[in-house]
């Protein structure tokens, strides 16, 4: 069992992300993508669906 606390891992729905997205000002504003929680982060390449499931991709490095 996780140690961390549950808003880390329980994940957001497709409408609870768009949700969110649409609280910032601009609407313009590049999107970028986070797996250490903001200390990088890569822009996002690709939305898609993986596994029957969304997915934000980024494809730095795979061409």
């Amino acid at each position: 069992m996780s140690n961390e606390p549950r808003w880390v891992i329980r994940g957001k729905s497709v409408r609870q992300l768009i949700e969110e997205l649409q609280t910032f000002e601009d609407q313009d504003a590049e999107v970028r993508i986070s797996l250490d929680c903001g200390a990088t982060s890569k822009c996002i390449s690709l939305v898609g669906m993986f596994d029957g499931k969304p997915a934000l991709v980024n494809c730095e490095g795979q061409g």
